[in-house]
């Protein structure tokens, strides 16, 4: 199976992606994980993008903050999927790092999920990968049949105690 690289624009952004490792974890998805900020470190992201495909790489989950380059920056030297988290920081909460990591050129797609939404984009690498493996799409259906349930339950405790 392909793994996925897990890249963060600084260690600040540990704690939004600790979601999204943990969601692959839960999966039996490889993956590696960087720190390389498309302003800081721009020869090593453009090395690691070049090479992502060569190296095994079958998806990319890119996050950052603030100006939020990194998710384009990394999709502008690989066709492998990136998958951009723009993460909540500075004045505007993480709107800049939306706007930023969703407003790509035609030409140079990022998928884009919610601010600090590590989790969905971990789930959308997994998607990808198992386009090709039915073992890792069972998994995902698991996942949901178990993520149903879950939410019925709640449903059946609150309707027990409000709706008499």
């Amino acid at each position: 199976m392909k793994k996925v690289g897990i890249i963060m624009g600084s260690d600040s952004d540990l704690p939004v992606i600790k979601k999204a490792i943990d969601t692959l974890d839960s999966l039996g998805i490889a993956y590696e994980v960087h720190v390389y900020s498309a302003h800081r470190t721009p020869e090593q992201s453009r090395e690691f993008s070049v090479n992502a495909r060569k190296n095994g790489f079958g998806a990319i989950i890119a996050a950052a903050g603030m100006a939020a380059h990194l998710a384009g920056a990394i999709a502008a030297n690989t066709t492998v999927p990136v998958i951009g988290i723009p993460i909540k920081s500075g004045p505007l909460s993480g709107l800049d790092a939306l706007l930023s990591t969703v407003q790509m050129p035609s030409g140079i797609p990022v998928a884009t999920v919610a601010v600090d939404g590590a989790v969905n984009a971990a789930l959308i690498a997994a998607q990808i990968l198992a386009v090709a493996d039915d073992e890792l799409a069972a998994k995902l259906d698991e996942r949901r049949r178990k993520d149903t349930l879950a939410t019925l339950e709640k449903n059946d405790r609150v309707a027990a105690e409000f709706n008499k």
